[in-house]
């Protein structure tokens, strides 16, 4: 459930922390000889305002950090670790908080340590050291609070493959991104458009600090990022020359070491390739260690394809003569036609589902421009615009997204959702505007305001009012169930009345009423819960397996 969607992500974080302090390589450093090491200065101008020369970070009134840096790779670090200073303290805090609820005994942190103390071992030869110089030069901003488990450097080079080795070795719940692209008969214009949203979910207070990156690099080219405090690493983006990437989590095996990062893959494409040919010939230059689809958008070629990478293979998903390119989270090429662990994904997870709305809206919406690809990216019903309870990771729209973003590559527009999720207004850059000439001292004009996309109506409504409430009360919920404590009857019916298409608050309470015994009720719940959409078959399971069990006990 909501609690488990991005759990992966953390416990790969913590499980790199446990295993850094024993890892062969604590004492590698990247190579800086030929850099000037020399810290950069800042001016505070407030609160939300700092400036470096011609470097700035600023937080625009929708809430989005806004940050341009230019230089060389340890320039870029050094100069976004000074602007982004206090952020980057707070992101790590954000982090270790968790610690106890993800990874609570000591014991268990013991094992974890004698497994993965050498399974990083090799993480830095598989990182360019252009990446590895600026995470060194972000590393030096950030906190000391830490230093017990690693040194500064090397906490926030695990950090970036935290995605990958949690997802690698946990496989708790994949992420439910899905992304979609149009060009020719389906875009308004005929021009490439492509919507994507990054369901990542940490907690609320991680996605406070969203960051619009505009990195201005010596070599390769200009581009944006959609990031966080402290990471190097792509997840959407688009450079210079209208060449996008976003990713989407596979169903991956346990590999053996630690390679390179899929963010670290992502923003090296990013960064030098102005075409899909030149994308695909970098992705097959790297060893990856998950299994991840790259959608890569190119103003070049107008069109867009998929790079679906595995440890293993890589495939390539091109649909002659079509239009319109959609992914959620299984791959499509030839390369994984009988890949047996995605077709588990295909049958068991909610991907398929997820494709197929894409499918029934792209149907819905003939000819797709920037308006509705944040209408699509937003939306909450299922198939046939059926109810399926708010949150329910079969939806388009599962209410935890870090951000949801649009791009015309041709025009270098790029729209970034802002909070709450891509509920709140998305803003357009201009990526043209952004790179030219900037000035010392001052703040660029990023905002092309004239082409911002309202917020949802949705924002205003009593259902998100009582959407909020309920995952206040979900969390009650869970307490509840974990610690076998009473609840009080007409806590179940509100809890309930907050989400009440949702199969979860239906599920929970026959979990509820199972540890107390009470199997009719149990039964009446867990019966109801099979009357809404439920997730994934294996969930369906656990209901049914429930019932025979209730069954039996009451015969």
């Amino acid at each position: 459930m909501k609690n488990r969607i991005y759990i992966y992500f953390l416990v790969g974080f913590l499980m790199l922390l446990v295993a850094c302090g024993t890892s062969k390589s604590m004492h590698h450093r990247p190579d800086i000889t030929n850099y000037n090491t020399e810290k950069p200065s800042v001016i505070k101008q407030s609160d939300s305002v700092f400036i470096s020369g011609k470097n700035s970070f600023s937080k625009n009134k929708q809430g989005l950090w806004e940050l341009y840096v230019e230089g060389d790779p340890l320039e870029i670090g050094l100069t976004t670790g000074a602007l982004s200073d206090s952020l980057l303290k707070k992101q790590q805090q954000i982090f270790f908080s968790r610690i106890e609820d993800i990874i609570p005994s000591k014991f268990q942190q013991a094992l974890l340590r004698s497994f993965l103390k050498w399974y990083n071992r090799k993480l830095y030869q598989n990182v360019p050291n252009e990446y590895q110089t600026e995470i060194y030069g972000v590393s030096q901003y950030t906190s000391h609070n830490f230093d017990n488990i690693a040194n500064q450097y090397q906490l926030s080079l695990y950090l970036h493959a935290a995605h990958d080795i949690g997802h690698a070795l946990q496989d708790l719940a994949l992420v439910g991104c899905s992304s979609f692209a149009a060009w020719g008969e389906k875009s308004e214009d005929g021009n490439l458009i492509l919507g994507r949203n990054f369901d990542f979910y940490v907690n609320e207070a991680f996605a406070e600090n969203k960051i619009v990156a505009f990195i201005n690099p010596k070599e390769g080219h200009p581009f944006m990022m959609v990031t966080w405090p402290g990471m190097v690493g792509a997840v959407s983006g688009m450079n210079k020359e209208g060449l996008t990437i976003t990713i989407n989590a596979g169903k991956s095996e346990i590999p053996l070491t630690a390679k390179t990062p899929i963010s670290i893959l992502t923003r090296e494409i990013l960064q030098y390739a102005k075409n899909i040919d030149e994308a695909i010939a970098i992705a097959k230059k790297r060893k990856v260690f998950v299994s991840e689809s790259i959608m890569i958008g190119s103003a070049q070629d107008n069109k867009a394809i998929l790079i679906e990478v595995s440890p293993e293979k890589l495939g390539v998903f091109d649909v002659p003569n079509s239009s319109q390119l959609i992914c959620s989270n299984h791959f499509q090429s030839e390369t994984y036609k009988n890949d047996k662990r995605n077709e588990s994904q295909i049958i068991n997870s909610h991907s398929k589902y997820r494709f197929e709305r894409m499918q029934e809206l792209f149907v819905a919406n003939p000819r797709i421009n920037p308006k509705v690809a944040s209408e699509i990216l937003r939306n909450k019903e299922g198939l046939q615009n059926i109810a399926l309870g708010y949150g329910n990771e079969k939806a388009l729209n599962q209410l935890m997204a870090h951000h949801g973003v649009i791009f015309k590559p041709k025009e270098k527009l790029v729209w970034v959702s802002s909070n709450p999720y891509q509920l709140g207004e998305f803003v357009c850059y201009n990526l043209d505007s952004v790179f030219k000439n900037p000035k010392s001292g001052s703040i660029i004009s990023f905002q092309e305001k004239n082409l911002n996309i309202a917020k949802d109506p949705f924002l205003g409504t009593n259902a998100f009012k009582n959407y909020k409430k309920f995952r206040i009360e979900d969390q009650k919920m869970d307490s509840y169930l974990k610690n076998k404590t009473e609840v009080p009857l007409d806590f179940i019916q509100d809890y309930q009345s907050l989400n009440p298409d949702y199969w979860v608050v239906y599920y929970k309470a026959g979990l509820y009423f199972y540890q107390k015994k009470n199997f009719l009720f149990a039964q009446e719940n867990f019966k109801k819960a099979l009357t809404k959409e439920i997730t994934t078959v294996p969930d369906k399971e656990a209901i049914e397996k429930y019932l025979k069990k209730i069954k039996r006990k009451l015969q």
